[in-house]
């Protein structure tokens, strides 16, 4: 019986992947055909079947772009480089979508560490960092293996050297990994839906008014009560927005 089960998942797996592509390849035809709106129904079918891409949501954004629809834009290509932080064709079409939208906002001043951080190690995801450091743990354990078993003394000591700097690229790229989880984990961030909304001092709408936000404005959501989300913008900038307003990535 539990034979027969896998063999049932495992078709069920094979047709569901054929299905997936065949929908993809529909899509891509329907985008390249100017059928935009029908193109984005079967990549929603696609999304809702859980297989989801970086490519899946590129197209997605290419789609809102062409209809004007800058929220939905922006929101599908930040799900795209979440998923592939490499991805440089979504990178160049995020900036077209970002001079669509009517708010101007300038990020603070970054410290050196940041500044490293966003150059060099925010460039791949922590899955690829715990994958490197996987390869360097292997490749320490052989080392150390050779240096055990090798009877000529330049070769242990060439070995076990090898092995201790494997070693410290190891705890590196573990750390790095976890830094990049956690941080991943506790930031949330996320997309303005609504063509203008007033953001407020305080989660009531008697509060003072803060200032104004538009559509496809990325904000950073710091707490929630009742309806109520505080958000920060990248110049530093607090407020309160009501929840339904905004969504999250």
């Amino acid at each position: 019986m539990k034979k027969v089960f896998l063999i049932l998942l495992f078709v069920g797996q094979v047709l569901l992947g054929q299905n997936t592509n065949e929908l993809f390849t529909n899509a891509n035809n329907l985008y390249k055909n100017g059928k935009y709106e029908e193109a984005i129904e079967l990549y929603k079918k696609i999304e809702n079947n859980g297989l989801i891409s970086s490519e899946l949501y590129y197209n997605l954004g290419n789609c809102y772009y062409k209809l004007n629809k800058v929220a939905h834009t922006i929101y599908n290509y930040e799900k795209a480089l979440q998923i592939d932080p490499t991805n440089d064709d979504v990178k160049n079409n995020l900036i077209f979508a970002k001079r669509l939208t009517l708010d101007r906002i300038e990020e603070l001043p970054k410290s050196l560490s940041q500044k490293i951080e966003t150059a060099i190690f925010s460039k791949i995801s922590y899955n690829t960092w715990g994958i490197i450091a996987i390869l360097f743990s292997s490749l320490a354990t052989l080392l150390f293996l050779a240096y055990y078993f090798s009877d000529k003394s330049s070769l242990k000591k060439l070995y076990f050297t090898l092995s201790v700097v494997c070693v410290l690229f190891l705890l590196s790229s573990f750390g790095i990994a976890k830094h990049q989880y956690n941080k991943e984990k506790n930031t949330t961030e996320a997309i303005i839906f609504t063509e203008e909304i007033i953001v407020f001092n305080e989660p009531t709408q008697s509060a003072d008014e803060a200032f104004k936000l538009h559509e496809g404005t990325k904000v950073l959501v710091l707490d929630a009560v009742d309806e109520w989300k505080k958000i920060k913008l990248a110049d530093g900038k607090l407020g309160w927005i009501i929840a339904k307003n905004i969504k999250e990535l």
